[in-house]
């Protein structure tokens, strides 16, 4: 079961880390990619808040997926690293979810349905994920 929940957090990771790398250092390319959203096909400022975003995330969010390579290995700090990235994930989840319901509820342009749809359920994907990491790490820690 380690085996297979490492491989998970790896592969789940590593989408969520390098697609916000990449929506840092090549924003164009990750909208071509439907990574991102164009400039200018939401508002200027979710935009803007977007490349904040993918920075910190760029920052961030390698942590899941060296958790998992860590649990892969049957290494004990993966437990430790897992509770840190599991709490990085669930806001990052969190954070990304309500902020696109909220400013939508309020006439802002957060993407198009189909594009915001994608998001949510990634979101929703990467947030179980650090839930269940979460679960996972502590029992391992106890």
């Amino acid at each position: 079961m380690e085996l297979l929940w490492g491989l998970v957090i790896v592969v789940l990771g590593l989408l969520a880390w390098g697609g916000q790398t990449l929506s840092w250092f090549a924003p164009a390319t990750a909208a071509r990619l439907g990574l991102a959203d164009a400039e200018g096909s939401v508002d200027a400022v979710f935009w803007a808040d977007g490349r904040g975003e993918a920075l910190w995330d760029a920052l961030t969010l390698w942590t899941l997926p060296l958790a998992g390579v860590l649990l892969i290995g049957g290494h004990d700090a993966w437990a430790w690293l897992g509770l840190f990235a599991a709490g990085m994930y669930v806001y990052f989840a969190g954070r990304g979810i309500l902020a696109r319901l909220e400013l939508r509820n309020r006439g802002h342009r957060v993407g198009d349905p189909a594009g915001v749809r994608v998001a949510m359920i990634a979101l929703m994907t990467w947030g179980m994920a650090g839930l269940i990491t979460a679960g996972a790490s502590i029992i391992t820690l106890a």
